[in-house]
């Protein structure tokens, strides 16, 4: 996600080397496991009494976990009707959700609203409109690393919560390898579509500013990371290329930066067991009260 104006991130490359990430990395398996252990008694909190019910995606990629979260709350409220807009700025990723809906067929009931662009022209669209379409559910799933304005962003869409609605945000935990790793080496990653690396920390600090209500749930998950430490290994390689953000991480870095990055993610942002490094990719669910 990233304006016009930005590199997208996942366009053209970057959807292969995302796709490519998410097999390897167990993370959406991980996440639907919190979804379904935490957002079932959030929807029937949401939706007690309501006659319809709106949810918003912002930054929803190819849609994996939104048909899930979606059929979810189908299952909850049966008799209810359900709107969806989608707002995401990789109009692949929005071809490849599309794609995905017609296959569903409990989701072709739901009318979605498609808007492919970065979630700041959707606040000033929005903003323009005058037009404050109001939701019951929005969730910004591992995209908030993407926006400029933080504390505006949270604002901007916790605003447009209806009574007893949610925000849920999903992003890397405090002191995980991503946090690790990326505020270790910021002044070399934070270079592209990241110009400032976020994790829970930086969340829950800029809620409380704000003086927002908001739950945590911690959603554990690790994976295996050993074959990046073999240079001649392709799946090492595009791994380093995905965490790293950048399409070739052996041209990207000078010979001392790639060797102090490699010592940083085997010693300081993962765990060796049974001869594998596993790289904590714990996550964290953090839902904004209305």
């Amino acid at each position: 996600m990233a304006a016009e104006a930005k590199q997208t991130c996942y366009e053209g490359n970057c959807v292969q080397s995302f796709q490519f990430y998410l097999e390897h990395s167990g993370e959406h398996e991980a996440i639907m496991q919190c979804v379904h252990n935490v957002l079932p008694g959030e929807f029937q909190r949401i939706g007690a009494g309501k006659s319809s019910l709106d949810v918003l995606g912002v930054g929803s990629g190819g849609g994996e976990m939104d048909s899930q979260m979606l059929s979810l709350l189908q299952s909850t409220f049966p008799a209810v009707p359900i709107s969806a807009d989608i707002v995401e700025g990789s109009s692949k990723l929005t071809d490849n959700f599309k794609a995905s809906v017609a296959k569903i067929a409990n989701l072709q009931k739901i009318p979605f609203g498609w808007h492919i662009m970065h979630s700041e022209d959707y606040e000033k669209q929005v903003k323009a409109k005058g037009d404050m379409k109001k939701f019951d559910f929005i969730h910004m799933i591992q995209m908030i690393y993407y926006v400029d304005n933080l504390a505006g962003t949270i604002q901007f869409f916790q605003s447009l919560l209806k009574n007893n609605g949610r925000l849920m945000i999903i992003i890397a935990a405090a002191n995980s390898g991503w946090d690790t790793l990326w505020k270790t080496y910021k002044k070399d990653l934070c270079v592209d579509a990241i110009t400032e690396y976020r994790s829970s920390g930086e969340i829950i600090a800029c809620l409380k500013s704000l003086g927002l209500k908001y739950d945590e749930h911690t959603i554990p998950n690790s994976f295996d990371i050993s074959e990046c430490f073999t240079p001649s290994s392709q799946l090492g390689q595009r791994l380093l290329n995905f965490m790293t953000a950048k399409d070739h991480f052996d041209q990207s870095f000078t010979p001392e930066i790639r060797a102090g990055m490699l010592d940083l993610l085997r010693n300081k942002c993962s765990t060796e067991k049974d001869g594998k490094v596993l790289f904590n990719s714990t996550l964290k669910c953090i839902l904004v009260h209305a």
